[in-house]
C-alpha cells in the first residue's frame, strides 16, 4: 500500500511510528504545511526512501490531489484537524483514491434550538456524497481513530458475539495522565478538544433519533480499569453516536469524556471570552482566529510526552440481554504513557488514536476489510481487526458490569 499521510502533527507522526516496519506498506509520504516538521518526523523515521516528505496547504482540494497523483497512492489518510476534512475529503474523490479519517467533518448547531435538535450532524456532508464514492467504487472510511474507531469496533463486536438484545451503547473515556510543568497542557489537539467539548452534545434514541443537550451535562463517575479508577465524565458531541446507530440494533447511545472540572473551567472561560471561535477577527489589521491564537499559545501536545505519567483508556460500555439475562459489558484497550515514550517515542494519547487507522490499512491491504461508499468502522467484520490488535502492541480487555 502506498499512504499519503496529509497532517504529521503528533498523531500522524504516531500514525508513521506504527505503520514504519509493516511488510504491506510500500511507501508513505508525509505531507505537512509545516515542511520542517515533516522533515524533523522523516529524520526520526530513518527511512527517507519509504517516508518521502512533501508540503501541502491542507485546505487546498488541488494541492492534496495533485500529491496523491503524484505518488500515485492508494490511500489517502487524513491525520488533520476536522476543519480541513472536506478539501481532503473531497481531493481524493477526485484522485480516484480511497480515503480515511479519525474525525468526520464538522457540525452545525441548530440556529433555534441548539441544545434540543440537532442541526447539521457530524459527518453529514461526507455521507450525502456516499453514492458517489460508491458508483465510482472508492471507499471512504470515516472516524476510524480510537475514539471514533476502535471503539465503533469494540460495538459491532459485541452485538455479533456478546448480545442477543442491546439497550445502550455508552462510549466512556478516561484517564489518570498528568503533565509536569504547565498550569493547563491539554494532552490532544486543543482545536480539537473545544469542537467537540463546547458544541452541543449529541445523544441518539431509537424513538427520537439525534437530540442534544447543553455542553457537560449527565454528569456521571466511571470506575475505569487497570489503576485509573472513578472519574467523572459528562456528554461531549463525538462521530460514534452518529455511526453506531446505522449499523448496528440499540435502543440509545451516549459519549461521555472524563474532562474534570478544572478542565470544564478552562473551557468555559474560553467560551465566555469568545476565545473559542473558529471565525476570524481583526486584530491591529490582521485577520486572526481566537481559536487559532489560543492553539498558538499552547503547548504542542506532539511534545508533552516526556512530561506526561500514567494511562489513557478508551471504551465502549454495551447495556443489552444475552440468552434472556441481563448483561453489561466494557470492551476498553488502555495505553501506558511510559511504554509508549519507552518504545515508541510518542505519547500515550496520539499513539492510541494512531494504532487503529494503520490496523485498517493493514486490513484495506490485504483484503480483509472491503468496501465502496462511506463507511464507518461499524460497517466491518470486527473480528479481523480484533485479532490483530495483540499484535500492534494495542491488547483490549473486557470488564462484566
Amino acid at each position: 500500500m502506498k499512504v499519503l499521510l496529509v497532517g504529521v502533527g503528533g498523531v500522524g507522526e504516531a500514525i508513521a511510528v506504527v505503520a514504519k516496519d509493516r511488510p504491506w506498506l510500500q511507501h508513505m509520504v508525509l505531507a505537512d504545511y509545516n515542511l520542517k516538521r515533516a522533515e524533523e518526523v522523516q529524520t526520526k523515521l530513518g527511512d527517507r526512501a519509504r517516508f518521502l516528505v512533501e508540503q501541502v496547504d491542507a485546505s487546498d482540494r488541488a494541492q492534496v490531489r495533485d500529491l496523491a497523483t503524484k505518488h500515485t497512492v492508494d490511500l489517502i489518510m487524513n491525520a488533520c484537524d476536522p476543519i480541513f476534512n472536506q478539501p481532503i475529503f473531497d481531493a481524493a474523490f477526485e484522485a480516484g483514491v480511497n480515503y480515511m479519517d479519525m474525525a468526520m467533518s464538522l457540525s452545525r448547531p441548530h440556529p433555534i434550538e441548539p441544545f434540543r435538535q440537532a442541526g447539521v450532524i457530524l459527518g453529514d456532508y461526507q455521507f450525502e456524497r456516499a453514492k458517489q464514492w460508491e458508483s465510482r467504487g472508492l471507499l471512504a472510511l470515516v472516524g476510524m481513530g480510537v475514539e471514533p474507531g476502535m471503539a465503533d469496533v469494540f460495538a459491532r463486536y459485541a452485538e455479533k458475539h456478546l448480545f442477543d438484545e442491546i439497550d445502550e451503547i455508552g462510549i466512556r473515556d478516561g484517564a489518570n495522565l498528568e503533565v509536569r510543568g504547565y498550569e493547563f497542557a491539554p494532552n490532544f489537539s486543543i482545536w480539537t478538544t473545544i469542537e467537540e467539548c463546547l458544541n452541543p452534545p449529541l445523544i441518539w434514541e431509537k424513538d427520537k433519533g439525534w437530540f442534544t443537550s447543553e455542553p457537560f451535562s449527565e454528569p456521571e463517575v466511571f470506575v475505569f480499569p487497570e489503576g485509573i479508577g472513578p472519574v467523572e465524565c459528562v456528554n461531549v458531541e463525538h462521530e460514534e453516536v452518529v455511526l453506531i446507530p446505522r449499523w448496528i440494533k440499540c435502543k440509545r447511545v451516549t459519549f461521555k469524556y472524563g474532562l474534570g472540572e478544572r478542565f470544564i473551567q478552562v473551557l468555559k472561560t474560553l467560551k465566555m471570552l469568545g476565545l473559542d471561535s473558529k471565525e476570524k477577527i481583526d486584530v491591529k489589521g490582521v485577520e486572526v482566529a481566537p481559536r487559532d491564537v489560543v492553539a498558538a499559545c499552547l503547548p504542542n501536545p506532539a511534545y508533552l510526552g516526556d512530561k506526561m505519567f500514567g494511562k489513557t483508556c478508551a471504551g465502549t460500555w454495551v447495556k443489552g440481554t444475552q440468552e434472556g439475562q441481563p448483561r453489561q459489558v466494557y470492551l476498553y484497550q488502555v495505553a501506558d504513557n511510559q511504554m509508549c515514550m519507552k518504545k515508541y517515542g510518542v505519547q500515550a494519547v496520539v499513539w492510541q488514536t494512531a494504532v487503529s487507522p494503520v490496523i485498517s490499512m493493514d486490513l484495506l491491504a490485504s483484503g480483509a476489510w472491503q468496501g465502496r461508499g462511506v463507511l464507518g468502522p461499524e460497517a466491518f467484520d470486527p473480528d479481523p481487526f480484533m485479532a490483530k490488535m495483540s499484535a500492534y502492541d494495542f491488547p483490549y480487555g473486557m470488564m462484566e458490569m
